[in-house]
């Protein structure tokens, strides 16, 4: 199967560790290589040659950069490559390398999806409003914290803090500090606007892209969580079916089974988190949504979250029915269908019954 010579190559920001590896699976030749190196490298190598990266910072890059090689890149994921590490104990560049080479041959190794640079400049809004996101709580909490100091109490909320500084003056506090509450202030006003944009232009992509205007008639899908998931996984095609799209986004139990006997546990919560939180916070409108809906009103799969709710907690609701979107989100994608409240009704199981 494997009639190719693999590069393993240990990404970094400077210096690259490279392994070699032949037909048979045999070293034949390892390189350190600084950036500029490593790219006259991957040039030279012959036409079809198998490129094995970790699935880390830069990854997408050079994969693509391979790609136009003509090479043929392969992603994984980390914690997949580090079984294949000779010794566990001895972690080293160079053992990371030929690890990543070894494990790329592997006929049963799952690799993850190439992005492309348009996938990559949407979710890089979605990356920077995060980081916005961090920013604002910890500036916030830093105005509220300095202010405790002189016995200034504020609420946790946004609001409470702005009504606070706008009457800031009418309390008796040194000039000094005044001085450098302001400058946070408007430091906070910054960070805001800038979170601001991003949801913006994240909406507008949104908009201008039918397959996030079909996922958002999905209870609980907005436009943050329809963009970033048409960013991610683009039309599904890396996925056999919905229940592969569920559980490479760690929305399935975990399995320990032996003698027939299987036991499950919490979600994995491996995959992207990103995507996971924003289905996890959509199930929750979702289940609200179904408390406060009239009997009479109530869809087929309010009714189904309704059942659940009689005999499993909360939490557990909330992540069957992320999993249940993520399946729907993925058959809408795959299939290029739109959403059908009523589907159900043409399952086998049903049709028969």
């Amino acid at each position: 199967m494997f009639d190719r010579t693999t590069v393993g190559v240990d990404l970094a920001k400077q210096v690259f560790s490279v392994c070699v590896v032949d037909a048979r699976g045999k070293v034949i030749g390892r390189h350190e290589l600084k950036r500029d190196s490593l790219s006259r490298f991957l040039q030279q190598l012959a036409p079809g040659t198998v490129v094995a990266m970790e699935a880390c910072s830069s990854a997408h890059y050079w994969g693509r950069l391979s790609l136009s090689y003509g090479l043929v890149p392969r992603l994984m994921a980390a914690q997949f490559v580090q079984s294949f590490r000779k010794s566990i104990a001895v972690k080293n560049d160079r053992n990371d390398a030929e690890a990543i080479a070894t494990a790329a041959r592997q006929g049963n190794m799952r690799f993850v999806p190439l992005k492309s640079e348009a996938q990559q400049a949407r979710l890089s809004w979605h990356r920077a409003r995060e980081g916005y996101k961090k920013e604002n709580l910890a500036i916030m909490n830093r105005i509220r914290g300095l202010l405790a100091e002189f016995g200034v109490v504020i609420n946790r909320s946004a609001v409470a803090l702005s009504r606070t500084l706008a009457r800031l003056d009418e309390y008796t506090l040194p000039g000094t500090l005044v001085t450098l509450i302001r400058q946070l202030q408007q430091h906070w006003h910054v960070i805001q606007t800038a979170m601001k944009d991003c949801e913006k232009q994240i909406k507008q992509h949104a908009d201008e892209d039918e397959r996030c205007a079909r996922l958002r008639k999905l209870t609980g899908v907005g436009p943050l969580s329809a963009d970033a998931i048409v960013a991610t996984i683009g039309n599904g095609n890396e996925f056999a079916n919905g229940r592969q799209c569920a559980a490479w986004m760690g929305l399935t139990p975990r399995q320990h089974g032996t003698g027939g006997k299987v036991v499950l546990g919490n979600i994995t919560c491996r995959g992207d988190t990103y995507l996971r939180t924003l289905l996890i916070q959509g199930a929750r409108s979702s289940v609200q949504q179904a408390r406060i809906t009239a009997l009479e009103k109530l869809s087929y799969e309010q009714q189904w979250i309704l059942q659940l709710s009689t005999r499993l907690p909360f939490g557990k609701v909330v992540v069957a029915v992320a999993n249940k979107h993520a399946r729907q989100i993925w058959a809408m994608l795959a299939r290029q269908e739109h959403y059908d409240a009523d589907a159900w009704r043409q399952h086998p199981m049903h049709i028969t019954a």
